[in-house]
């Protein structure tokens, strides 16, 4: 499907090779946001989809956006300018690294779907190879900048897969930052966790766990997650 439409804005795809998914809509729905968020970036944005949720979400003025795969930068230039929010809305197609040592800016939130897949080898396709792949943007880089770029009070949230939660949150640690919430996904109840949501800031305290349950059965959604993603599908 080239084109994905949400209530409120729609997503082209066709050029990019990662399509929109539940993890990245998931992400975008569950973050946090205070009324002081005035600054948002989106680490490795794709189609753009995170950034479009996160301009509907918030009054944020500055919604800017990191895309280092040439088509799917040139996608989300133009799911921008086709919303009602691209005013606010801008792509940097650039590196994590290149635009961290170019930039003296801080942001009050940072927000990233990290690539990652398992099967490295058997992924043929180079653009969607590029976009998944750790190679490029692993734990520790993704972390230390963004640790760069966040605001003393800002916050940043991830959604990584469930099995490498640890190892993501005692690299976050190294970096000074300290986990606020966890949610962690399943698919129906007597599935095994497979995502978790993370939310972080450099900030120490109690930290807030929950689970979300997708399915109670197929395409028959539990409650908590069509609350949570209501504002954006349009079925739901």
């Amino acid at each position: 499907m080239s084109l994905f439409k949400f209530k409120h804005f729609s997503i082209q795809q066709d050029k990019a090779a990662m399509k929109v998914g539940t993890d990245g809509v998931l992400l975008g729905a569950w973050i946090s946001i205070d009324n002081h968020v005035n600054s948002i970036l989106d680490i490795g944005t794709g189609t753009g989809l995170i950034a479009l949720q996160l301009a509907q979400r918030s009054q944020a003025e500055t919604v800017d956006a990191l895309e280092i795969e040439p088509k799917a930068f040139e996608q989300a230039v133009n799911n921008f300018e086709m919303s009602d929010w691209g005013d606010r809305l801008y792509c940097y197609h650039s590196s994590l690294q290149e635009f961290s040592s170019e930039i003296e800016d801080t942001y009050d939130l940072i927000v990233s779907n990290p690539p990652f897949f398992k099967d490295t080898l058997n992924i043929s396709n180079t653009a969607r190879s590029l976009a998944r792949q750790k190679i490029d943007l692993n734990y520790e880089d993704l972390l230390t900048h963004t640790a760069k770029l966040l605001s003393k009070r800002g916050q940043c949230a991830f959604i990584i897969p469930f099995s490498e939660e640890n190892l993501f949150l005692e690299i976050a640690l190294q970096n000074g930052l300290h986990p606020l919430r966890k949610t962690h996904v399943k698919g129906h109840k007597l599935a095994s966790t497979k995502r978790s949501l993370l939310q972080l800031s450099f900030v120490k305290t109690q930290t807030v766990i929950s689970e979300l349950i997708i399915e109670i059965s197929r395409h028959n959604y539990t409650e908590d997650y069509k609350n949570l993603v209501s504002d954006f599908y349009l079925k739901m």
